[in-house]
């Protein structure tokens, strides 16, 4: 029998979410500390910072760190020195960098086994100063892995003592990370492959390893899963593109739908040029009629871990509902900004 908390019943409705704060610029990836501050990625190039009142501010790459380079930041993490780190989703190039308070860049790691690294989707930095980060595809553009049958995606980490290796290949558009909280596994959302995979966590925790992958849940008709996030209960909260819908992976492997704003033309559509492999750029600049703008990114946040906050591609804020349960808290919470 499941011992999880939350009922089977519980949804989201659409006018119970709260918009809190407009104004930002592709924030794809949101983090949640405990001064209440948000922040988010910046696609211009950098990052913003909501404040506990809702007001924005941003920090932008300066004008002369590459004048020919367009960064994109998509994922974000906040490193225990207080170093703001992006993920570098670029047209062409890509790579892990921090950027200071100042705009000041400096480059992480733009290689791996002496290759370039692609264009980079998402990176954290745990409780041990290990960072992990995924690149979802080799191929450019990235628009030719948006199918089934190209898993060229891959999951790597920088260890405790510096070395950048990869630790997970061969993987249908690795998209998020996360560590489940009794720690024995490292579970990724795999887009376009429609799958929630875990790898059981071996090695040390400062110089980890991965087992074999393990499919969590499959799904179906337009849900692309990008950003994930464990609740206290070892529940799997799961934001879908395209579909634009927040699904929650039960212990037990059910799937419930938590909010779901579907334009279910554009999701059908889409559906079917995942399947086809002819999914274009132009099919997912739009979220349809749908008002959640490719929700891509879900953090837990507040004061007691039950404010959800989403993050999305398409449109210009950040939007929170309140969970019956907690999130899990992960390292960055407690960190600040330096």
């Amino acid at each position: 029998m499941e011992h999880y908390p939350l009922s089977r019943d519980f949804q989201v409705p659409l006018n119970e979410l709260r918009v809190v704060a407009r104004g930002l610029t592709r924030p794809e990836c949101v983090l949640a500390l405990d001064n209440d501050i948000l922040i988010a990625a910046h696609g211009a190039g950098g990052y913003s910072v909501v404040s506990s009142d809702g007001t924005v501010s941003h920090r932008l790459i300066e004008s002369e760190a590459d004048p020919a380079r367009r960064y994109v930041p998509n994922g974000i993490a906040l490193a225990p020195d207080g170093c703001v780190l992006f993920a570098d989703l670029g047209k062409a190039n890509g790579g892990l960098f921090s950027i200071d308070t100042r705009g000041r860049i400096e480059t992480v790691l733009d290689a791996v086994d002496g290759v370039p690294l692609p264009p980079s989707n998402f990176l954290t930095v745990d409780e041990y100063g290990v960072l992990w980060f995924t690149v979802s595809t080799r191929k450019i553009p990235r628009s030719e892995a948006w199918n089934h049958e190209v898993t060229d995606g891959f999951i790597g980490v920088i260890d405790a003592a510096g070395t950048a290796r990869i630790v997970a290949d061969g993987l249908g558009y690795t998209n998020e990370v996360a560590i489940s909280p009794d720690r024995r596994w490292l579970y990724v959302n795999e887009t376009y492959a429609q799958r929630v995979s875990r790898f059981s966590l071996i090695g040390t925790p400062a110089a980890p390893s991965l087992g074999a992958r393990e499919t969590v849940a499959t799904l179906t008709g337009a849900d692309l899963p990008d950003g994930l996030a464990f609740d206290v209960h070892g529940g799997l909260w799961l934001t879908c593109i395209a579909s634009n819908r927040v699904l929650l992976v039960r212990p037990n492997g059910d799937i419930q739908t938590i909010l779901a704003d579907t334009d279910h033309d554009h999701a059908a559509l889409v559906a079917r040029c995942v399947q086809e492999a002819t999914l274009q750029h132009a099919d997912m600049q739009t979220a349809g009629k749908s008002t959640l703008g490719n929700v891509s990114s879900i953090a837990f946040g507040g004061r007691s871990m039950c404010t959800a906050y989403l993050g999305c591609l398409l449109d210009d804020c950040i939007r929170s509902f309140e969970s019956p349960i907690a999130g899990l808290a992960l390292p960055h919470r407690t960190r600040r900004i330096a």
